[in-house]
């Protein structure tokens, strides 16, 4: 009760501070070549289990501090970023950070390995960065442990922190980008393996914008991964190795879109829109377990999906916008064929699509859905009345695609009892979401231009929130809502 008491005093402070005068930040001028960024974040979440098991709720206060060096001579350059996070419990100070594998109190697997502990070092960034392989300005060719996102800013392909050769060019006409990436490491104190995803999986992707008209965009992505390692022998070994992959094999997936500027909230269009259609295809070897747990063992599986991604943005005027958005990704698979379309895995589904500088998880703050198996429809108003207050306020309706097959990965984690699957079958409304999400920022903590490290531009207090109620797909539930809170204060000294 004392936590809990302390939790709701660190939120509502934060929520103070959103109205209040700006702090004390640091002048950052367009010289300086290293600093430190201190991020306190405050996090409230009840349950993501939904009350089928002990655990699933988070209710503590983390202190996130990250310093790092920049050089530059000529065309070279080079960057490294620690990481430094204690906190009062397992707290999510990161929202790009892939999800560990965390059982907490309530999980049954004997493998602790991928458990995160409340307190860590890390070594968030190094990489090194060359300017010259063309006259262009915005070309950079890059290789290290480094944030590879899609330049079209949509965030469901490529938004995440990973080792890779990247080479990418920005111009007022042309965006491109190539490159290879693969995890060798998470390197943080805490974590013993990598994930499952990641072991032994080689990514290479690349893709192309071209500006036909001023705001309006037409361009392609393409991603392949190889995905090797071996499939457990039955599900013992699941129970006792959390570091079990689910599929082996090789997927690629081709997608096309027209860009009105839709992740661009500096854009002064009347109307903002985005489409996108994503085609999957493949051949895995996916496990599977007769019904006594004995290896069934492995199907190979041809792959054949889908994905579309729609948005539409009216900007009413210079401070209030609404809009709608639609995501469906193809679900059901038979003995040797599958139609569940899958993400790239170097996803973080975090953008800036309310037409505010905010990134925003796309399929709900609390749900933080997969495309798999799932379509989404979200309407959604954001009001900016000054330069240093922004919010938007989002409502999302999740569907099952195949109501007699799973999701892919989200936040929302039930697990089956008394005999009940944790989804029934039949079933396909997943629930309702309403998110909140309310910025306040303080230009004294100015970076310099790009270099801030959450996408922002200044120092911060936000306010983000969302509060899920499942629907009748979840046949093993014991909670009729279920919230995730934030409160988030960010220094660049």
């Amino acid at each position: 009760m004392r936590r809990k008491h302390y939790i709701g005093a660190g939120l509502g402070l934060g929520a103070t501070l959103l109205c209040s005068d700006p702090l004390l930040a640091s002048v950052v001028g367009p010289d300086r070549n290293y600093g430190l960024d201190v991020k306190i974040t405050a996090q409230s979440e009840d349950d993501r289990d939904l009350d089928t098991r002990s655990g699933g709720d988070a209710e503590g206060v983390a202190l996130d501090v990250r310093p790092w060096v920049y050089g530059q001579r000529g065309n070279w350059g080079a960057m490294v970023m620690l990481q430094a996070v204690t906190a009062t419990d397992i707290v999510e100070t990161d929202p790009i950070q892939p999800n560990v594998d965390y059982q907490g109190n309530g999980g049954n697997n004997r493998d602790k390995s991928r458990d995160p502990n409340k307190s860590y070092l890390a070594l968030r960034e190094f990489w090194i960065d060359y300017a010259g392989l063309t006259p262009y300005p915005g070309e950079h060719l890059r290789l290290g442990r480094q944030r590879v996102r899609s330049l079209s800013g949509e965030a469901t392909w490529w938004d995440i922190r990973i080792e890779s050769l990247n080479w990418t060019m920005d111009t007022s006409l042309l965006r491109a980008q190539i490159g290879a990436a693969e995890r060798f490491s998470d390197y943080r104190t805490d974590l013993q393996d990598l994930s499952a995803e990641d072991e032994d999986r080689t990514n290479v992707f690349g893709g192309l914008d071209y500006q036909w008209r001023q705001g309006h965009w037409v361009g392609f992505k393409v991603h392949h991964t190889w995905n090797g390692g071996h499939l457990p022998d039955t599900q013992q070994r699941v129970y006792e190795d959390s570091q079990s992959k689910t599929y082996t094999g090789d997927l690629t997936w081709l997608g096309l879109h027209v860009d009105g500027d839709f992740f661009n909230y500096r854009s002064t269009m009347p109307l903002n829109y985005w489409a996108e259609l994503t085609w999957l295809t493949g051949e895995v070897d996916k496990r599977h377990f007769a019904s006594d747990g004995s290896a069934d063992h492995y199907r190979n599986m041809d792959v054949d999906a889908w994905a579309v991604d729609l948005g539409l943005r009216w900007n009413l005027n210079d401070q209030w916008k609404v809009g709608a958005a639609y995501a469906r990704g193809s679900g059901g698979e038979d003995s040797n064929s599958s139609n569940q379309f899958v993400q790239t895995g170097m996803n973080s589904n975090r953008s800036s699509f309310t037409g505010q500088q905010t990134r925003i998880h796309r399929f709900g703050e609390a749900f933080r859905g997969e495309l798999t198996n799932l379509q989404v429809g979200t309407l959604f108003t954001s009001w900016k009345p000054s330069e240093q207050y922004e919010s938007s306020l989002i409502y999302h309706h999740f569907w099952r695609v195949d109501d007699n097959d799973n999701l892919g990965q989200n936040a929302i984690s039930p697990v089956a009892r008394n005999g009940k699957d944790a989804l029934a079958t039949g079933k396909s409304d997943l629930g309702q979401e309403v998110d909140l999400v309310v910025t306040r920022y303080f230009n004294d903590g100015m970076l310099p231009a790009g270099w801030g490290e959450q996408g922002e531009e200044s120092a911060l207090i936000r306010l983000r929130g969302g509060l899920f109620f499942p629907g009748n797909a979840y046949a093993s539930k014991g909670d009729t809502t279920m919230h995730r809170v934030f409160v988030d204060m960010v220094w660049h000294f």
